[in-house]
């Protein structure tokens, strides 16, 4: 049986080269601008459109024919989805599970939850893929992959939170207040929601604070990934941090696509990485 793995965009991941790969997009939306989550969007219209104007900013997340035509051709089918408390994705993902199961009969499909965004769900993606091609059944892939979840972990960085207020999801005080004398809030995605744990005074402040927590939540030198926004020099910087105590460290660093550039902003990193249980 053949097996198709497929992401929304907040996986930062429009192609998968190693498996057949489909990326649902979400979309940005501000006033009457629309920009979907797929290759050819253009992110820097996007990023100066969100700026200029004060109109109030959301997503859209792919509904459940979207998902379906994700789906058509395949027997197995793998989903991996922004959190749930963040997007109706996940929801979208679950009607059209039902819906596909039910006209192709024998065929199993399995909507992991990410609660989280960006490069967390890349780990889960390849988590996938290494269990699939190590021939393990649909339900081995499942129980494996969600034990794998409790393991993986989101830290972000931001200098900017006006996104993330003009779409309801943090305090407009407490976004006025980012980005302010150098201010830069570090914080984790727990339980599928964004918690700030530390507002820190400029960016080597917030890079170290990053490589302590991740330390603190068990990192030992598995596997990271770095979604930055326009910002390499600090993604790279992370990167030499964690190689100097783990030099076999396998570290991703990957620019964001349209949903993770809304959510990060200009500097902002996504950081998903390998450690403990503890969340």
């Amino acid at each position: 049986m053949n097996y198709k793995i497929v992401s929304d965009s907040s996986a930062n991941i429009y192609e998968y080269e190693k498996a057949w790969h489909v990326n649902v997009p979400l979309k940005i939306i501000n006033g009457d601008k629309e920009f979907v989550d797929q290759p050819g969007m253009n992110l820097m219209e996007m990023i100066e459109t969100l700026k200029t104007t004060k109109l109030r900013s959301s997503t859209s997340c792919p509904n459940m024919q979207d998902y379906l035509d994700a789906f058509e051709g395949a027997d197995i089918v793998y989903v991996v989805t922004i959190t749930s408390n963040l997007s109706g994705s996940y929801a979208s993902a679950m009607q059209a599970k039902q819906e596909y199961e039910q006209i192709h009969a024998g065929s199993r499909v399995h909507v992991f939850d990410s609660f989280s965004a960006g490069g967390e769900l890349k780990l889960i993606v390849d988590k996938i893929y290494e269990c699939a091609q190590a021939g393990q059944s649909f339900d081995e892939v499942v129980a494996n992959v969600s034990e794998y979840q409790k393991t993986s972990h989101t830290l972000f960085s931001l200098e900017s939170l006006n996104n993330l207020a003009r779409n309801g999801r943090v305090n407009s005080a407490v976004a006025a207040a980012a980005g302010v004398l150098g201010i830069r809030v570090v914080g984790k995605a727990t339980e599928g929601t964004l918690q700030q744990l530390y507002k820190c005074r400029g960016e080597k402040k917030a890079l170290d604070t990053i490589w302590k927590e991740m330390k603190f939540r068990g990192y030992c030198g598995g596997k990271v990934c770095i979604a930055e926004c326009l910002n390499p020099e600090a993604a790279k910087s992370l990167a030499d941090r964690i190689r100097a105590e783990f030099p076999d460290s396998a570290i991703e660093i990957m620019p964001c696509t349209g949903l993770c550039t809304f959510y990060a902003e200009t500097g902002g990193l996504i950081i998903g990485y390998e450690g403990g249980t503890n969340k």
